[in-house]
């Protein structure tokens, strides 16, 4: 099965804000732990890979994977940043709420606010999912979702960069 064995972001412009560092070091730690990511064989080669996530042209989500032995580029699939601007403001408000009824401790906000932020979380992953799909990637839904967790990090900066 091929698989993530490194996963790096474009750190061209670094997020210090301490609630997104915390999103992706867990979603790094928790993607290398366990994934399932199959490019096209034919395309990429049989994999393990090491993914290189960045944002090119300010429009356009690039994976370039590489061979982690020999560090080869193998590839790039690149996707459309449109088809994800608006399910990420979603999720950044939504996130905003989050750390602010976590720092207030206010459990019966964070709860009803969780729920709200899984489910828009799960939708950015499907929508991940089936453009990657139309890529020819197969992906689980918890690969799905931890990617798109770093592809919100990355619109993060892209956002406060505009």
């Amino acid at each position: 099965m091929s698989t993530i064995k490194a996963i790096t972001l474009d750190e061209k412009i670094i997020c210090t804000i301490p609630e997104v560092q915390n999103e992706k070091r867990q979603a790094l730690h928790d993607i290398i732990a366990k994934n399932h990511f199959m490019p096209d064989n034919d395309i990429f080669g049989d994999g393990p890979y090491d993914l290189h996530l960045s944002i090119v042209n300010d429009r356009d989500l690039a994976f370039t994977l590489n061979d982690p032995d020999s560090q080869e580029k193998l590839g790039t699939i690149i996707l459309r940043l449109s088809a994800f601007r608006k399910i990420v403001r979603d999720y950044f408000q939504i996130a905003e709420s989050h750390f602010g009824a976590v720092k207030a401790r206010s459990i019966a906000n964070i709860e009803t606010i969780d729920m709200a932020r899984r489910a828009i979380h799960n939708e950015g992953a499907e929508i991940l999912q089936q453009a990657l799909q139309s890529k020819n990637v197969a992906t689980d839904t918890d690969t799905s979702r931890l990617l798109f967790t770093l592809i919100c990090v990355l619109h993060f900066r892209q956002e406060r960069r505009s």
